[in-house]
């Protein structure tokens, strides 16, 4: 009965459009087109355009052009493509076409860093020359808010400037531009002229996440991981961005622009003939209803041998997302809670049910309102909508409903509902049921949490901090990053102590989002710190925002103007740790692929909490560790003289043909300096006496190359291993 109410509404829609093709956004797109159409008369008016994925099975040219599309990227039988809004229902009902997809915009998401990650001994820190530092390596990041004149974007010298490109797809001077949304820029002139990008007034954040990833800290200790990496930028459009968008472009930009965004950057990494990290600090919810289906394919070609995509978790690990409705239950349910007048979530089901909705004024007082799965089928394009009063409030109910794309027995139930009051808000109170005896449905929510209000209905108490990892992360050739926390406060620039404890000792930050994904799979893959990460902050911000300045920690002057530096949080911050380290593997490894790093993480990253499987969706496979990387990565990790542990008490410089140990106090106890090669040949053995600060020993004799050494002692400090490179 369910199924053949199902395929009459599939036939209802086909009249005009084939939804069963579409992802939800371009749903929405092709709804938004019926409406301009109604309103606006055709003469002198622009056609807007989406921005989308599609999947057409032969002579795709010739249909898109047909259907006068703009062909952006082509992967495989995948397209990104510029359709017209007034086309996507005719393009849709071509039975070539299989596949029209396009998400939503996303939401944007180095002090003592190096140091907790391991980051130090790998590249030339304080008095501890290193072998690896990024260069040669193309750090490619896609954010928001670029303060492009920051000086922590030149080298350590401040000769160099080491931005090569930078896609502004907000731009308005697009005059010239062959980009499908703004413009680029290519020389360092332009690119500084330009200064910022068009949204730097109101954002700082991809100034603050490329500061981590590869700044070079300017006359401050806040450096960045790949500090001498060359970096290629795209700016793209996020949801908080809506005021740079002119409503007939506001389908332009989705999660296929953003693919385009991350295709200019391995292109330029490409032609420059260098291995490329591109660190992506946003995301949206998952793809519960499978709208990422063809992203996650296009992302799987991009990416390979030395083509690196890294993306965030997402920060909603602290909140209740989801619950799980087992079929021996005839209803389970929850509370919604958003201190907003709108929520959304989604239900993914394998039979026909019904949602009950109730609104509280108190235990007692309470209107019900039941939807079943019938009444949204038999409504126009399986969309019900409804505006019902409850408790003398006005709610207005929109529900679509479509096959899941990832098992087609089953549907997926989209929900918002609108009210005048917010939920969870002054004593007004919603809660929502899954009804349906032998049902088995998941819930997920899309904005806002759920969970118990026992002295309302103490039945409806699920809830769960689970399935909340973000889209992209959560595709399978991208590496997903979680948070991990440390420091709980800082000292701002007044003096000001900033108490910010969200966990301690490498412990899972409480943000940090987890899995699984929709379909299972394990997310995130390791854990980076997040928390109370120091790096710069776009001064065109804070010019046009001066007060907001509580977490600025100090500023710096470069050519006569203020550059702040600040404190901030998130898998945001911790994204481009992984991409910065594993910048600086790519330098030792230019050839390395997606699941070679996957393998470095898993058998190298450090395990606070021992009682654990790894991996896990909390911690993925542990907090990545740079430096254990490298030894796996140079072969040197099966060398049991080795640790994987660093000397605390020891400086390393390298001197000609002498390298001079300085001792943060006097030698005590004797010391055996050990040095290996590359492929773990014992090389050079020196035994040195006690009683001094400082002790050289000759390496002269050697070839250039790249070597550990390796310090014995029983003195607390002095063990431990580092790399150095011998120069010519």
């Amino acid at each position: 009965m369910f199924v053949i109410g199902m395929m009459g509404a599939v036939m209802m829609m086909a009249q005009q459009a084939d939804y069963r093709k579409m992802s939800s956004w371009v749903r929405r797109a092709v709804k938004t087109q019926h409406t301009t159409r109604r309103q606006a008369p055709a003469l002198h008016r622009q056609i807007p355009s989406i921005c989308a994925f599609v999947r057409i099975s032969d002579d795709a040219d010739r249909i898109l052009e047909e259907h006068h599309c703009r062909k952006l990227a082509q992967f495989g039988d995948i397209y990104i493509a510029s359709i017209p809004l007034n086309r996507l229902s005719d393009l849709s009902l071509n039975r070539q076409v299989q596949r029209i997809e396009a998400g939503e915009r996303h939401t944007a998401l180095m002090d003592t860093t190096y140091i907790i990650n391991k980051v130090e001994p790998v590249y030339q820190g304080t008095g501890l020359p290193q072998a690896y530092t990024g260069k040669g390596v193309i750090v490619g990041v896609e954010d928001i808010g670029f303060d492009l004149t920051h000086p922590n974007f030149y080298d350590a010298s401040m000769e160099n400037y080491r931005i090569k490109r930078f896609w502004d797809q907000l731009s308005v001077d697009t005059l010239d531009s062959e980009l499908y949304v703004g413009a680029d820029y290519t020389t360092q002139e332009e690119i500084l002229r330009y200064a910022h990008s068009r949204d730097g007034l109101t954002q700082g954040h991809g100034t603050h996440t490329l500061g981590i990833a590869a700044g070079s800290g300017f006359d401050t200790p806040f450096r960045g991981i790949a500090y001498e990496s060359d970096i290629c930028l795209v700016s793209n459009a996020v949801t908080d961005d809506k005021e740079y968008i002119d409503s007939v472009n506001y389908y332009k930009y989705t999660s296929a622009t953003d693919a385009l965004g991350f295709k200019y950057i391995l292109d330029y990494a490409e032609s420059q003939g260098k291995p490329c990290v591109v660190s992506f600090s946003e995301g949206s919810h998952q793809d519960f209803s499978g709208d990422d289906q063809l992203l996650y394919e296009v992302l799987e070609q991009m990416v390979g041998p030395g083509k690196i995509i890294v993306a965030s978790a997402g920060n909603e690990g602290g909140l209740n997302s989801y619950f799980h409705k087992s079929p021996e239950q005839v209803s389970e349910g929850t509370f919604l809670n958003r201190y907003d007048k709108t929520y959304f979530f989604r239900v993914i089901a394998d039979k026909p049910m019904s949602l009950r909705f109730i609104s509280y004024k108190s235990a007692t007082r309470a209107d019900t309102l039941m939807i079943s799965s019938d009444q949204i089928f038999s409504a126009p394009d399986s969309l019900l909508k409804d505006t019902t009063d409850l408790l003398n409030k006005q709610h207005i109910f929109e529900i679509g409903a479509y096959p899941f794309s990832f098992d087609e027995n089953r549907t997926v139930y989209e929900v918002g509902i609108k009210s005048k009051e917010r939920f969870g808000y002054a004593g007004y109170f919603f809660s929502v049921e899954i009804v349906g005896e032998g049902v088995e449905a998941d819930f997920y929510t899309g904005t806002g949490s759920i969970g118990a209000k026992k002295e309302y209905n103490a039945a409806l108490t699920e809830g769960e901090r689970t399935h909340c990892v973000y889209s992209p992360g959560t595709a399978p050739a991208v590496i997903c990053v979680g948070a991990s926390a440390y420091r709980t406060g800082i000292i701002n620039h007044k003096g000001n102590y900033i108490n910010s404890n969200r966990g301690q000792n490498g412990e899972v930050a409480d943000y940090s989002s987890v899995g699984p994904t929709v379909d299972g799979r394990i997310k995130p893959d390791v854990l980076a710190n997040g928390t109370n990460v120091v790096s710069s902050y776009s001064s065109f911000y804070r010019e046009e925002h001066p007060t907001s300045d509580g977490w600025d920690i100090t500023y710096s002057t470069f050519q006569g103007r203020s550059y702040p530096w600040r404190i901030d949080i998130g898998t945001s911050m911790s994204t481009p740790v992984v991409s910065g380290i594993i910048a600086l593997w790519l330098q030792a490894r230019p050839d390395l692929t997606p699941e070679e790093i996957k393998d470095v993480i898993a058998q190298t990253s450090i395990r606070h909490d021992p009682t654990l499987d790894y991996p896990n969706n909390t911690y993925g496979w542990g907090e990545i560790d740079a430096y254990r990387g490298l030894l796996y990565l140079l072969g040197l990790s099966g060398i049991k003289e080795i640790t994987s542990e660093q000397p605390r008490k020891v400086q390393v410089v390298l001197q000609d043909d002498c390298m001079r140990l300085c001792f943060d106090e006097p030698l005590r106890q004797p010391l055996d300096v050990v040095l290996y090669g590359v492929g773990g040949s014992l090389v050079a053995r020196h035994h040195l006496n006690s009683g001094t600060t400082e002790q050289q020993v000759g390496i002269g004799g050697l070839p250039t190359g790249v070597y550990a050494v390796q310090l014995h002692s029983q003195q607390p400090g002095i063990s431990g291993s580092f790399l150095i490179r011998k120069p010519r």
